[in-house]
């Protein structure tokens, strides 16, 4: 059972998604402070073993446009690869864009990169923390689709602790190494030096 305390969600709408990979069945919930928030899923969830589920971040700018600053876009379609490989699991899109600062603050972040400062750096600069994200969000939409168990797709140790902290077991973290290049190397490696990830050197 999750803690009491996540935020509450109202269930807006669940369609067919065709994809490239597989047809997802997309469900869109909406939190308390009006933002829409996203789970695509595929197969029983509540079945054995325990699905494997990524937490994504809403990323505008690697998601829909191919920016090669960071490793959303390709992190978000290698696991809806996996995923459909497997033929069940979820990726759940939270709607916290630039780790939660949102875009506007995301883009002033990347200016300040262009600069020579870090990605944690920036960000402080900024006045916001290196992390903002709330991910007592992902707890609450695992509990709308019946998930208590699962395997975790992430680099991020963070998230596999916040799940534990509010009653999610995560009986496996899965690594999600992709999407490196020239243009973010350096982001790649504050993310391992800075911020925990668990990402090779």
């Amino acid at each position: 059972m999750a803690d009491a305390s996540v935020p509450p969600l109202e269930r807006i709408a669940s369609a067919q998604l065709p994809t490239a990979e597989a047809t997802f069945t997309m469900t869109v919930f909406r939190a308390e402070d009006g933002k829409e928030h996203m789970v695509l899923s595929l197969g029983d969830l509540k079945a054995e073993p325990p699905p494997l589920v990524r937490i994504h971040s809403e990323c505008l700018t690697g998601d829909a446009l191919g920016s090669m600053r960071c490793d959303c876009g390709p992190q978000l379609q290698e696991a809806m690869h996996r995923i459909a490989a497997e033929g069940r699991g979820a990726i759940l899109y939270l709607r916290q864009e630039g780790r939660g600062i949102g875009l506007g603050n995301k883009i002033r972040a990347y200016a300040l990169q262009d600069q020579g400062v870090d990605t944690v750096d920036a960000n402080h600069q900024l006045g916001f923390p290196d992390d903002a994200r709330d991910y007592r969000l992902a707890v609450a939409l695992l509990c709308e689709m019946g998930v208590c168990r699962l395997r975790l797709l992430t680099n991020n140790p963070r998230k596999v602790a916040s799940l534990a902290a509010d009653g999610i077991e995560v009986v496996d973290r899965v690594p999600l190494q992709v999407g490196e290049n020239p243009h973010n190397a350096g982001y790649l490696a504050t993310k391992r030096k800075r911020l925990g990830h668990l990402l090779p050197p």
